[in-house]
């Protein structure tokens, strides 16, 4: 188990002397390889909620730092960087339209479909999701089986600070064009974001499917169904419109969880 290099790792973070010992380089090479083929992670559900685990986090930031700048192409490009890209799609079973590209230290689960679309290191996708054209998964992002990320979603990364945890999408989420989530949001199992909703930990997430709006930050409710909206707010210049995601109803349990974003939206009479 690759939890053996915790020890090493945590003291080449605390004095990066160490790196020069061949046997911390390799315990932190070891754990990137382990991040590539998705035997740990930067994040892992838990029956109390997601746990962190940092010390995974401090061997992707060092490893960049043992890494060499070096050159190769894929013609017609070429690259200059530290960290190669993934290989081998077809024994993952991986189905990756050209002008994919997904950095070594992902994690790219069977049946996943990419389209031209960048996912980072330490980033986590589960089996049958769609990664649509010009989306990108941050380093480190979690997202579970079954994801639709749509064409231009944005899903940011995290490596620092340490305890900080990254972007979640749980199982069955569909994430509708354009949409932005970042700074460690959590989109719980089964959520729909309808076009341009923007989550950040600050974004107020207001549900009006009721009698009275209940205020959530940094965490879409299971099954829930969010457009963009907005909210008026006193500024010392005047009242403002801000923006906020609303929370319109839930996925009915007649939802087939593969409709499509316009479907799920159309349950509610809302056009996105």
């Amino acid at each position: 188990m690759e939890v053996k290099f915790k020890g090493l790792v945590e003291a080449a973070f605390e004095n990066r002397e160490l790196l020069k010992d061949e046997a911390h380089k390799e315990a932190v090479q070891a754990v990137v390889g382990a991040l590539d083929s998705g035997r740990i992670r930067v994040a892992s559900p838990t029956p109390d909620g997601w746990q962190v685990n940092e010390w995974v986090k401090k061997a992707v930031l060092m490893y960049f730092g043992i890494r060499p700048m070096q050159k190769w192409d894929a013609p017609p490009f070429e690259y200059y960087d530290k960290i190669e890209l993934k290989k081998d799609f077809a024994g993952m079973n991986v189905r990756a339209v050209p002008g994919a590209v997904a950095r070594f230290g992902a994690y790219i689960a069977r049946n996943t479909i990419l389209m031209p679309s960048f996912v980072n290191i330490g980033a986590y996708v589960d089996e049958g999701c769609m990664v649509d054209t010009w989306a990108t998964v941050g380093s480190c992002a979690q997202i579970g089986k079954g994801v639709h990320l749509s064409g231009g979603v944005g899903i940011g990364g995290v490596l620092e600070p340490l305890q900080a945890a990254p972007v979640i999408i749980e199982d069955g989420c569909f994430i509708g064009s354009r949409c932005i989530v970042v700074e460690g949001v959590l989109v719980e199992r089964e959520a729909v974001l309808g076009a341009n909703v923007v989550l950040t930990q600050s974004t107020t997430i207001i549900d009006v499917s009721g009698a009275e709006p209940v205020h959530y930050r940094g965490r879409v409710p299971a099954r829930s169904v969010v457009i963009p909206g907005s909210y008026t707010k006193k500024f010392p210049a005047g009242d403002y419109q801000v923006n906020c995601a609303l929370i319109i109803g839930h996925r009915k349990p007649s939802t087939d969880l593969k409709t499509s974003l316009n479907d799920a939206l159309r349950d509610f009479g809302v056009a996105v």
